[in-house]
């Protein structure tokens, strides 16, 4: 029997995939990983990377025996919603602070408060 070591990039532990072979394709290791974690195909898909070397594999990889595997959630871009009133909000890249890491910041936009404030980044 073979493994492959998977871990959601927010958990420090790791959770195994027991299969028989030399690999497993990347499909499969998605399907199973959707399957124990309860999570559905229309809400969002995997982002699997190599542990140590940091590469992101691809739809049609397969993954070695005994490799660890870093997992994240990502959107599906024009997928389904689970609420039908639900709507897709999309945000430019441009208005973030680049290490800012999704969380947004409140900005005054008043000119009586615009020299109290340091940009968060130059254009």
């Amino acid at each position: 029997m073979a493994h492959v070591h998977y871990k959601f990039s927010s958990i420090l532990k790791y959770d195994t995939m027991v299969f028989d072979g030399l690999h497993v394709p990347l499909r499969e290791l998605k399907r199973h990983i959707m399957d124990r974690e309860k999570l559905r195909a229309g809400d969002c898909d995997l982002q699997i990377t190599n542990a140590q070397t940091k590469e992101e594999y691809k739809e049609e990889d397969v993954i070695a025996k005994n490799s660890s595997v870093i997992v994240r959630r990502i959107p599906i871009v024009g997928g389904r919603s689970g609420s039908k009133n639900a709507k897709t909000i999309h945000r430019s890249d441009n208005q973030f602070h680049p290490n800012a890491f999704g969380v947004s910041k409140a900005v005054c936009n008043t000119r009586a408060h615009a020299h109290t404030h340091t940009p968060w980044f130059s254009p």
